[in-house]
């Protein structure tokens, strides 16, 4: 099994040998920004590396909204950015499932997904699996409970999008933990990557605040045992630089009974 962290764009597999990671997740650009990818030197070496590669998409994307100012750009950064994951070897490009404002219709946010997917198809499609993330927060939130992931995947089931389990934005978002995998697979089919992150929030606190494994409001035992079920691939979103992240992969390699694969 891969485990890995979520690290700083500069050198990710510098960052990767720091905590013997053997996946990374980064970003391509300012999480906070409208800016498309530029193109990296490093991205020939990022192909080539045994180090798995996933890329999170900008957090201001929202293809969700029924704002045209946010969503029609939303879709453009989003296809670019899946573009320029291809091309540093990505197997997946996280975003986040986005929301409605308060007063909209969800319905139209889940048909606005949908629409996002069908555009990208008229140029051939994303360059790489979107996997599309469960958040923490929101009443008006595409992703946050299984409710509206249902109705989400409702809407975009017939193209080929992965999901990715955020256990930090589970507990947060107000969702049990306990048997949570076999209930997203029941709508998804599958989970294709773990954010395996302990929660500084209370359960059902909407706060998408991160915590270390060993700390925050989640027995650690059950961020191991949605590991155990999804089977997939891991990325830790953890505090504490390279000693927090590589205390939180040694902690689940402990638990799980894996080793790091041989370069």
């Amino acid at each position: 099994m891969r485990i890995g962290a979520h690290v700083d764009s500069t050198d990710p597999l510098a960052e990767a040998a720091a905590r013997e990671a053997d996946a990374v997740q980064f970003f391509l650009s300012d999480p906070q920004g409208w800016k498309a990818p530029a193109p990296r030197e490093d991205a020939e070496r990022l192909r080539d590396a045994e180090t798995e590669i996933y890329v999170h998409a900008p957090y201001v994307i929202n293809v969700a909204t029924l704002n045209n100012r946010i969503r029609i750009p939303s879709r453009k950064l989003l296809l670019s950015h899946a573009t320029a994951a291809a091309t540093v070897g990505a197997k997946g490009l996280i975003v986040h499932g986005g929301h409605v404002n308060a007063g909209d219709d969800l319905a139209v946010g889940f048909d606005n997904w949908r629409k996002t997917f069908a555009y990208a198809a008229e140029s051939g499609g994303f360059a790489v699996p979107v996997l599309i993330e469960n958040t923490a927060g929101g009443d008006n939130a595409c992703a946050r409970r299984l409710d509206a992931l249902a109705r989400l995947w409702d809407a975009v089931g017939e193209f080929e999008v992965g999901f990715c389990l955020d256990t930090c934005h589970a507990h947060a978002g107000g969702e049990e933990l306990l048997g949570l995998v076999d209930r997203v697979k029941a709508i998804t089919g599958r989970i294709d990557l773990v954010h395996a992150n302990n929660s500084k929030g209370a359960f059902g606190s909407g706060q998408d605040r991160h915590d270390n494994l060993g700390g925050g409001t989640i027995d650690p035992e059950l961020v191991v045992a949605v590991i155990r079920a999804a089977g997939a691939p891991v990325i830790v979103e953890t505090p504490g630089g390279a000693t927090g992240q590589a205390a939180d992969i040694a902690f689940l390699r402990e638990q799980l009974g894996t080793e790091r694969p041989a370069a």
